[in-house]
């Protein structure tokens, strides 16, 4: 690990102001979540976990907090999850057919 380059980078942050900071902030959590062709169906997931951003909304709604899913996914942090969270608020349409798709694509195995 290259500890002056992470020292220089966090003088750097503390030195933005609240704008620079946010906007910061912003594009770190859009890094976090990726849509890869040919990954997941192409649906948008959390970081390079394969781990489909409509899966963790899907358990939120049934009621899974964080800590829940973090003992179901532990290679999910915090952030991760608060990156899903944006996600799922400025893509709500998206997630919601994907979930719709795979309860249908669910209802459909076990009705077979």
């Amino acid at each position: 690990m290259n500890v002056k380059l992470v020292e220089s980078l966090v003088q750097l942050i503390e030195s933005l102001d609240i704008e620079e900071y946010a906007l910061l902030q912003d594009k770190l959590q859009n890094r976090m979540i990726q849509k890869t062709a040919g990954v997941c169906g192409g649906h948008a997931c959390i970081r390079q976990t394969r781990i489909p951003v409509w899966t963790v909304i899907s358990l939120q709604l049934q009621g899974a907090d964080y800590q829940e899913i973090i003992r179901n996914f532990p290679s999910l942090t915090i952030p991760d999850l608060s990156a899903v969270q944006a996600y799922y608020e400025n893509n709500k349409s998206e997630i919601d057919r994907a979930i719709a798709s795979h309860q249908d694509d669910a209802d459909i195995e076990i009705n077979d």
